[in-house]
Order: structure tokens, then C-alpha cells, then sequence
């Protein structure tokens, strides 16, 4: 429907003042209309009227070419054209589907990137929540959707955190960790990361330990060894690692088609930077740099003068795996605020020898997730926020106030806290805030899907599409209406908040339809009934898109 009245004023700008302009719809409040646009306005400066005799003209002839489909067209200053439906086609705008803008492209989805032999954060709960919801959304618009992750399982981390592993273990004792118990071994590893990177900082000689610790890793993979006492350790502990990934992913629901270790991307990086050093990278000092000066940005070292790859060149190796393993249209990469910077160095060099690969490369960020009056987290220093911190801060809240344990809850109220929030400012997480019955949260519309659906199950009764609609049908026919497109805008976008957003507005729309218009044993209860019905499944669809359960009942 909306196309269709953009196609139509279009056509009357043309007719009645032989311009072209492009067309744009918003959606007023009620009280005015449907549709609105501002064309009367562009138009005047290009033809130098008053744009109030423009609109006047404009809207007269719109009612001519619409008149089986609008009702109402009015002028309002300055010159803003206001349309309204007629019931009909009011009633055929709410069942139009979202647009499939992507059919026939590929899209690789990289996001929550954790990294072995370290725990997951809060901010790999953020990106993993976001990223889903954002690779949902791209399937909706009909793209072939390829999630990926990405993590460092060697690097200086992993040397860092070797070291302090085999102080614990008191040398190359691989038998040693079988007593570590299994529920304590990620945070095992994870205190072993802290201590290690303190005394990387704070005692040069083990810093000197360290580094070597990290060639030895880098070389377990080049002579793939499986063998040897230090390599059972490491590789006992990456699965340890991955174990506790799956486990974790497993409870938020989301799953990865393939996993991309460094040691994977760093030989391809490796080998593509030196291939290009001299037209793209620079030796400088012993190690091989890309001089981002010249292009506005910084310069970076992408060998070090160990020459092991640094993480700029396993991105490029990862850049290069992903577009061989799928040739994809578009590569979206999603990560925190942090590596802005450090990304568009590391694209501006692969633009210079790929550059379809780096055009085809979207970079979204995000901020840092804090408990509410929280500080920033820092898995470097061991005062970090959690992963499972936020999920079991949620469950506790929720239990205190249901007396239940109920995952689909705590997950609804995890994922609509961070998805309501447009993405790229810090989110200030409230775990009572979030679990909460009433107010913009991910319960409430959980709540409010159970409510529709109980009201259905009430009745015996066949709901009926309408042909003609009350005051109270009609203000929740038009918000239901407004749902293809917003979520077309979600996904030109590849913003989620656009759809939590709407579920919200729209849950208060039916509420107040609900509790003005009787629908069970009313004359028009089967019309009714059919309203109910489409709202809750506009309402458990965008929650499916945001990857929020849809319960049928609470």
C-alpha cells in the first residue's frame, strides 16, 4: 500500500508540475491520518510557490487517482499532505509482507568472536543477542545467511595464558588437569589469563618466558602437533575452551556454521602480507607495516618483528577464508566500539589489492554492557562483567519476583534489554528493570503473546477478516499495518531496536483496544477474534526476529 501511494503522487507531481522528486511516506500520529508527506514542500522551492497552493493542488488530484483507496486527503501547514486510508485498504495494508530486498544474495554474518583460553564477557552476550537478531532479519529479507565466528586461539593471550597453566600444573603435566573439575575449568582458565597477563606486565623476565611460550604455540600448528606434553595442554584446554562456547551458545539459542581460529587465518594473512609488501605493506624497523597515514587513518604493524602475523593480519587471512569459502555479497563483521579504528586500517589495506572484497564489507560496533552505576570491563585486569553474570543476574531477579525458574523468561528479558536500545552507544543492563511484567520490557511482550493467545483458545468460534472497522479495530488494524515496514527499515538499516521498538507501541495499541472493545460474546466477536489472531502473530514474529522466545502461555 505504501508503494502503491508513492507510486500515485509521484505520478501526480509529474502530471500536474512536470517534476520529479522522490516520494517519501511517514507515518503521522492518528489523529491526522495514515500517510503523510512533505513533496508540497520540495516542490514549492523548485517552483517557487507557496507550498500550501501546491499541496491543495496535489491533494485534489490524489483523491482523484486514489479515490478507491484513500478516504481522506487534507492539507496541513505549512504544507504537509495528510492521507488516510479507507477501511479497505487499511485492511489490505496490514496484511502485506516485509519486501525480500535480499533475495538471491549472500550474506556472511561474523559476530560474537570469543577467544580460547578466555571467558566470555558481557560484551560476547551483547554481540552474540545483536548478531543474531541481525542475521535473522537478513534471512527475513530473503538472503542466504552464513553465521560465522572468529577467535584467537594462538596469539599473546594464549602464551600468557600458558604460562601461568603450566605454573599451576607445576611444569608439562598434562595428567594434572584431569583434576580440575569440569564446571570449574573456564573460570580455572580464565584466572590463569589474569595472572599470566599481570605478570607479563609487572616481571620482564617472564615476559621474555611468555613470548616464547607463544612462538612454541604458533609452531604446535605448523608441525601439528598433538604429541607432545605441551601440546596436550594446549590442545586439552582450546577444547575446554570450545566446550564452554557451545554450552553457552547452546542456552541463548544461537548457532554458528563455522568457527575461524586464528591458526587458520594467520598462515593465509601471513602469506597475503608479504606477498604485497612493497605495493601495500612496508618493513619498517624489522617488522611490516601498513602506512594508514596516507589514506587519514594511523599506521599499524601487521608482522611483528618476530614475524608472526599480528591480529591485523590474521583479520586479513579471515577476510580472505570467508570470501573463498562462500564469495559472498556482502561480509558483516560485528564488534565493540573499541576497533573502529583498527578496522578501517585493516580494510583500507585489503582495499588496495581486493577491493570488491573490502567494498562488500560492512563494520557495525557496538558500546560496553554495565550492570546499572557498573564500570567498563576489562578480562585483562579479571574485573570484567560476565557473560553468565547478565543471564544469572536475570534469572535471579525473576525469581524473586515469579518464585519460577523460567529460562524462556530470563532470556526474553536479557535480549529485548539489549536489542530495545538502537546499537552503538554502552547499554546500562538492569536485570529488575528487565524481568519486569510492566513497561518496556522483553516479559511484558512475552506476556502480552500469551494473553492474545489465551483469548483464542477461549473460543470455539472461526475468527472473520472484517470488511468495514470500528474506531477502536481501526487504530489497531493501522499499527498492525505498520509492521512490513519496519521491518523492511530494520533491515536497510541493520538496526533490530526499529522492531522492539514497534512490538512495544504495538502491545499498547491492542491493550487499549482490549479494554475498549469487548470481543468474546460481542456482535462482532468473530471480526474480532480474526484481529486478535493477526496481532499475535505480528507480535511472536518480530519476536522470533529478535531471537525472543514467543510463549503460547505464562
Amino acid at each position: 500500500m505504501k508503494r502503491e501511494l508513492e507510486s500515485a503522487i509521484a505520478a501526480a507531481t509529474k502530471e500536474l508540475f512536470a517534476a520529479d522528486v522522490s516520494i517519501v511516506l511517514t507515518r503521522p500520529e492518528e489523529q491526522f491520518g495514515d500517510y503523510a508527506t512533505n513533496v508540497a514542500l520540495q516542490l514549492s522551492k523548485q517552483l517557487g510557490k507557496n507550498p500550501r497552493e501546491v499541496a491543495d493542488a496535489l491533494s485534489v488530484k490524489i483523491r482523484e487517482s486514489l479515490a478507491d483507496t484513500v478516504s481522506d486527503v487534507s492539507v496541513a501547514r505549512p504544507g504537509f499532505i495528510n492521507v488516510k486510508l479507507s477501511d479497505k485498504a487499511l485492511l489490505e495494508a496490514m496484511k502485506t509482507q516485509p519486501v525480500k530486498s535480499l533475495e538471491g544474495r549472500t550474506v556472511v554474518a561474523e559476530y560474537s568472536d570469543p577467544n580460547p583460553f578466555k571467558v566470555l564477557h558481557a560484551g560476547h552476550l551483547y554481540t552474540s543477542v545483536v548478531g543474531d537478531a541481525i542475521a535473522n532479519l537478513l534471512e527475513h529479507a530473503g538472503a542466504e545467511v552464513h553465521r560465522v565466528n572468529f577467535g584467537g586461539d594462538v596469539g599473546l593471550h594464549v602464551g600468557k595464558t600458558m604460562w601461568a597453566i603450566l605454573r599451576e600444573l607445576g611444569g608439562e603435566h598434562p595428567e594434572k588437569l584431569d583434576q580440575i573439575p569440569e564446571a570449574e575449568r573456564s573460570e580455572w582458565m580464565a584466572q590463569n589469563y589474569v595472572a599470566g597477563t599481570q605478570t607479563y606486565e609487572d616481571d620482564e623476565q617472564v615476559k621474555a618466558e611468555i613470548i616464547a611460550l607463544n612462538k612454541r604455540v604458533y609452531q604446535l600448528h605448523d608441525d601439528n602437533d598433538h604429541d607432545s606434553a605441551f601440546a596436550k595442554i594446549y590442545w586439552t584446554c582450546r577444547q575446554w575452551s570450545y566446550d564452554y562456547f557451545d554450552a553457552f551458545y547452546q542456552r541463548i539459542g544461537t548457532k554458528f556454521e563455522k568457527y575461524y581460529p586464528e591458526s587458520q587465518t594467520a598462515p593465509l594473512g601471513l602469506k597475503t602480507v608479504q606477498e604485497h609488501i612493497g605495493d601495500v605493506y612496508e618493513k619498517s624497523d624489522g617488522a611490516v607495516v601498513f602506512d594508514g597515514e596516507k589514506y587519514g587513518l594511523h599506521t599499524r604493524v601487521f608482522i611483528n618483528s618476530e614475524g608472526l602475523p599480528t591480529y591485523e593480519a590474521k583479520d586479513v587471512g579471515l577476510s580472505m577464508m570467508k570470501w573463498q569459502d562462500y564469495h559472498f555479497d556482502e561480509s558483516v563483521i560485528i564488534t565493540g566500539n573499541d576497533i573502529v579504528e583498527y578496522m578501517k586500517v585493516v580494510l583500507k589495506s585489503i582495499e588496495q589489492f581486493e577491493p570488491k572484497l573490502a567494498a562488500s564489507t560492512v563494520h557495525l560496533t557496538h558500546g560496553n554492557v554495565k550492570l546499572a552505576g557498573g564500570v567498563k570491563m576489562s578480562s585483562r585486569k579479571g574485573n570484567f562483567l560476565r557473560a553468565y553474570d547478565v543471564l544469572d543476574a536475570a534469572a535471579e531477579a525473576n525469581k524473586a519476583i515469579t518464585g519460577q525458574d523460567n529460562e524462556q523468561t530470563v532470556l526474553g528479558a536479557v535480549k529485548y534489554s539489549f536489542l530495545k536500545t538502537r546499537m552503538g552507544g554502552d547499554i546500562i543492563y538492569d536485570p529488575v528493570e528487565s524481568v519486569s511484567l510492566e513497561g518496556n520490557s522483553g516479559p511484558y511482550l512475552q506476556y502480552a503473546h500469551a494473553r492474545a493467545r489465551s483469548i483464542l483458545r477461549k473460543v470455539e468460534g472461526e475468527p472473520a477478516e472484517a470488511e468495514t472497522l470500528e474506531e477502536g479495530e481501526r487504530s489497531l488494524v493501522r499499527k498492525i499495518s505498520e509492521y512490513a515496514e519496519v521491518v523492511d527499515k530494520a533491515v536497510a538499516d541493520l538496526m533490530p531496536h526499529h522492531i522492539a521498538t514497534y512490538l512495544y507501541e504495538l502491545a499498547q495499541v491492542f491493550n487499549r483496544f482490549y479494554e475498549h472493545n469487548r470481543v468474546i460474546d460481542d456482535p462482532r466477536q468473530a471480526v474480532r477474534l480474526g484481529l486478535v489472531q493477526r496481532y499475535a502473530d505480528t507480535l511472536q514474529n518480530g519476536l522470533e526476529l529478535l531471537g525472543i522466545p514467543a510463549p503460547q502461555q505464562m
